[in-house]
């Protein structure tokens, strides 16, 4: 079979699978929200933390709540990484340094799973599990909530209420993100993926020369963290690693852990609204993206141009050979485009307009589809700014889902899209000038600006892939990119919810036939466009000084 022919089919099983599963998981979802039951452990936990699941929470409620949790959760992995090594099972490493364990805090607790740090050499067991693994689920279920809470604010009406956020974070956990996670991580370690909490092995190689392996609860981090879109492996080398993702029946797994609940929350979102087809409008515009970048991605690595690319068959530089180009592409495209710094390539190797690709999946805000949860939520308000410019173009009052678009409405919608960029161009802009961020630069030229980039672009969109050549180590950029993954996380979330709380005060409007159909296809080539026009105005010229630069002059 030709490797070709290979990517193709494996790229049509993934399809195949996520379409299968879309409808179940999508209803199943639904049911989680909608539901009033609390099962047993949920009610334990509830009382341990002094929640009362029952009691509806108006948006600045909701946004406290999620607050509240999420600053308690950085403190608390701060300390755990500081203290380390006097804690069992710390094997022997010594504690995080104060300015990257905060960087690693903003970074789990924001669903970015940026790293810094070789997590073999540097992290305990306790660290990795009770820590960071732990943070893998509940920063997901977070995103979650505040899409779940997004959902029902055009579900609802004449009030102001979203529900409650320990119930939905909860639930998200519990009855989702674990029992999935099990499963996954069951099937991994069943392919080669180890388990365990023993210690390091020293051995010598072939050459004579020593090496020690690191022994950990690796399958059962990698399914969390491809599931809820963290990203971070357990190994410095991540899911190129084979203690991590063993074959390639356990990489094309991965990938599909990674788009599986963002591609099947557009099915949860319709069914809370009560029309299905306006579901399949949004999961419609998410695949069309993703879809275009597979193609564009996997070609361009193919032909990239030289003598080694051409005897090789395409751009091998910085990918397994066990996986191949298709199959890196693939997960590249995939991984940008969710909230997830899982890799299996190293991005840094990849040619000038594919990196440029990465790039832009990333700058979309990834919503295609996006984070668990998030990507829900921001195709919804990308969703509020298409309807508004249809609009403007016929001179009509904007609605989507029967709730008017005004002043407010965009406004929060316009201070949401303006987030990111700021905090990724400005971040850029100011390590480009300060001599920290030339140092940090293994390359000159467009290449090296764009692995600034790339890096302020990561953080800011709770991505956490990196270019490899980018020596982030710093206490700068450890600071610096800890604040941007904070603020890109959270700043968005108080934005999403005082638009959830207002669209649900609202009462409905009734259809007429001047309605913009929302659930059509026109209106998911108007969705799409608005993304892309939006984006491209916003970074054209940042790409234009990176990756376009470079790959035209390659």
């Amino acid at each position: 079979m030709s490797p070709v022919l290979a990517d193709v089919l494996q790229v049509i099983a993934l399809i195949g699978a996520l379409a299968l599963v879309h409808r179940p998981l999508g209803d199943y979802m639904a049911a989680v929200y909608s539901s009033k039951k609390h099962l047993r452990v949920e009610k334990w936990i509830y009382r341990s933390v002094g929640a009362n699941p029952d009691a509806e929470m108006r948006w600045p409620a909701y946004l406290r709540g999620v607050l509240i949790f999420s600053g308690v959760s950085v403190l608390f992995l701060y300390v755990l990484q500081r203290v380390q090594d006097k804690l069992p099972l710390s094997l022997g490493f010594k504690p995080i340094s104060p300015d990257q364990a905060f960087n690693t805090a903003a970074s789990f607790v924001s669903n970015t799973n940026w790293q810094s740090y070789s997590g073999e050499v540097a992290m305990s067991h306790v660290t990795q599990t009770a820590g960071l693994a732990v943070q893998n689920f509940v920063s997901a279920a977070v995103g979650i909530a505040v899409a779940v809470a997004l959902v029902r604010g055009f579900a609802r009406s004449r009030t102001g209420d979203l529900g409650n956020f320990w119930a939905d974070m909860v639930r998200g956990t519990v009855r989702i993100l674990l029992p999935l996670s099990v499963i996954a991580a069951i099937i991994l370690v069943a392919c080669g993926a180890i388990q365990n909490f023993g210690d390091i092995h020293h051995i010598t190689t072939l050459t004579g020369d020593k090496q020690a392996l690191s022994p950990g609860a690796v399958a059962s981090q990698e399914a969390i963290k491809d599931l809820g879109t963290n990203g971070g492996g357990f190994f410095n080398a991540n899911s190129a690693h084979p203690f991590e993702n063993p074959n390639g029946f356990t990489n094309l797994l991965e990938i599909f852990l990674l788009l599986v609940i963002p591609f099947s929350l557009p099915r949860t979102f319709g069914k809370m609204v009560g029309s299905i087809k306006q579901g399949y409008a949004i999961v419609a515009a998410m695949g069309i993206i993703w879809f275009t970048a597979v193609i564009a991605v996997t070609w361009l690595e193919y032909a990239h141009p030289g003598t080694a690319s051409h005897l090789a068959g395409g751009a091998m530089e910085g990918k397994e050979q066990r996986f191949g180009e298709g199959a890196s592409s693939l997960f590249s495209v995939s991984t940008t485009m969710t909230s997830t710094g899982s890799v299996n390539s190293f991005h840094d190797s990849f040619s000038g307009l594919s990196g440029g690709v990465l790039l832009l999946g990333m700058m979309l805000g990834e919503l295609a589809p996006g984070g668990v949860g998030s990507g829900l939520y921001g195709m919804l308000i990308m969703a509020i700014i298409a309807v508004f410019i249809a609009g403007l173009m016929v001179g009509r009052t904007p609605e989507y889902l029967g709730k008017k678009i005004g002043t407010r409405e965009i406004k929060l919608a316009a201070c949401y899209i303006l987030i990111t960029p700021a905090l990724v161009l400005i971040g850029t802009a100011v390590a480009i000038a300060l001599p920290d961020g030339k140092e940090a630069m293994t390359n000159i030229g467009a290449h090296g600006f764009s692995e600034v980039l790339y890096a302020y672009t990561s953080g800011s969109n709770n991505n956490g892939s990196a270019f490899a050549g980018f020596g982030a180590n710093t206490p700068f950029f450890n600071t610096t990119i800890g604040l941007c993954m904070l603020l890109g996380r959270f700043l968005p979330m108080v934005f999403v919810l005082a638009l959830a709380g207002s669209l649900a005060e609202q009462k409905p409007v009734p259809e007429t036939a001047g309605t913009l159909r929302t659930e059509k296809p026109l209106f998911t080539g108007l969705l799409v466009g608005t993304i892309m026009i939006i984006t491209g105005l916003t970074f054209f010229p940042a790409l234009a000084l990176g990756p376009l630069a470079e790959g035209l002059s390659s």
